[in-house]
C-alpha cells in the first residue's frame, strides 16, 4: 500500500498507490466514494467500499470499479473514510475495527459528528497509531454527486494538508482549527441553516394568509435583502412544489441543532436565537416525522397558520 506524507499536498499526483476505504454508503456517502474510485482508477490506487448492508456495496462496485470488502479489509486501507449518522456509529466502527487497523492509517470522518466526540476519538485511536480527522461536509447530494462538496476540517496542519489532495469529493476543502473544529463550524452551519428555513417559512405563511401570491413574493426576496438558500432553492424546489425528496433527513438536522447547542454552551455564549428555532426543528421532527426531508419542517408552520405555503 502506499504512504501519505505531507508531501502530498505539494503534488497533486502523490500518493498514486494509495488504498482508500469508505465506509457507509448512504445518500451522501454513496456519491462520495465515487469520486475516490474514479480517483483510484486514475492514479493506480484502489478503492474500498463497506456498507451495513452488503449488497449496496457490491453495487457500488458493480458501478463504480471500487472493491466491496469486509470491515477487516477495510481497516488496512491508508485512509479511511466514514460517512455515517453520529458519532455514536464511528465510536461502534472504532469498537469493531480496533483489532485490525494498522499505525499509519488515516481515519477522515465526514459525519456530522459532535466535537466532544472528535477529541475523544482521535485520542482513542492515537493510540493504536492511527491519526483522525473531523471532516464534515456541505453541499447536499448535488454537491456530493458533483464532486463540489465544501469540506471542513478539524485537525494538525500537517495532517490536513496531507490528506487533502484525496478529498476527491470536495470542490473546497478549509482548515477550520484543530480536532473537534470541523463539527463544530458543520454544527453552526446547519442550525443556521434551519435558521433562515424557518424564517422564510414563517413569513411566507404570514404573506399566504393575506392573498399574496408566494411565488412572486419569492421572486421580490430573491432580487433583495431577505434572500438566502432556503428562500432562493430549498422553497421554491421543495415546499412550494409540495415535492419534499428526501434527501437530508429532519431528525439529522435537530441532532445537528442539539450540538450546536452544546457548541455554544460549551463556549459560554449567549444564542437565544439559534436556541428558540432549535427546540422548533425538534419539535417539526417529533411533528413531521425525523425521516421526513428537512424542509418538511415548514408542515409544522402550515400547521400552526392553517396555510400551505405554495
Amino acid at each position: 500500500m502506499g504512504t501519505l506524507s505531507a508531501a502530498s499536498a505539494a503534488d497533486p499526483h502523490a500518493g498514486s498507490a494509495t488504498t482508500t476505504a469508505f465506509l457507509g454508503l448512504g445518500a451522501m456517502g454513496y456519491p462520495m466514494a465515487a469520486h475516490l474510485a474514479r480517483q483510484a482508477a486514475a492514479s493506480g490506487g484502489r478503492a474500498l467500499v463497506w456498507n451495513r448492508t452488503e449488497a449496496r456495496a457490491q453495487k457500488h462496485a458493480e458501478h463504480y470499479g471500487s472493491e466491496a470488502v469486509s470491515l477487516a479489509q477495510a481497516a488496512r486501507a491508508d485512509l479511511l473514510f466514514t460517512c455515517l449518522p453520529t458519532s455514536a456509529e464511528v465510536d461502534d466502527l472504532i469498537a469493531a475495527l480496533t483489532p485490525h487497523l494498522r499505525p499509519g492509517t488515516v481515519w477522515v470522518d465526514c459525519t456530522s459528528g459532535h466535537p466532544d466526540a472528535a477529541r475523544r476519538q482521535r485520542e482513542r485511536l492515537a493510540a493504536l497509531g492511527v491519526k483522525f480527522l473531523d471532516a464534515p461536509v456541505s453541499g447536499g447530494t448535488g454537491g456530493a454527486e458533483a464532486g463540489t462538496l465544501t469540506v471542513m476540517l478539524g485537525g494538525p496542519a500537517d495532517e490536513v494538508e496531507a490528506a487533502r489532495p484525496h478529498l476527491a469529493f470536495a470542490g473546497k476543502v478549509v482548515r477550520v482549527g484543530e480536532t473537534g473544529a470541523g463539527f463544530a463550524v458543520k454544527a453552526i452551519n446547519n442550525v443556521l441553516l434551519a435558521v433562515n428555513l424557518w424564517a422564510a417559512g414563517e413569513g411566507l405563511a404570514a404573506l399566504g394568509r393575506g392573498g399574496v401570491d408566494l411565488g412572486a413574493a419569492l421572486s421580490v426576496i430573491n432580487a433583495s435583502s431577505g434572500r438566502s438558500n432556503a428562500s432562493e432553492h430549498l422553497i421554491p424546489q421543495r415546499v412550494l412544489t409540495r415535492e419534499f425528496p428526501a434527501t437530508f433527513a429532519l431528525g439529522l438536522l435537530a441532532k445537528d441543532a442539539g450540538i450546536a447547542l452544546d457548541v455554544v454552551q460549551s463556549a459560554g455564549a449567549s444564542a437565544p436565537t439559534l436556541a428558540q428555532v432549535a427546540g422548533l426543528i425538534r419539535a417539526a421532527s417529533h411533528v413531521v416525522g425525523p425521516h421526513e426531508d428537512h424542509t418538511a419542517a415548514l408542515k409544522l408552520i402550515e400547521q400552526m397558520n392553517r396555510q400551505e405555503i405554495k
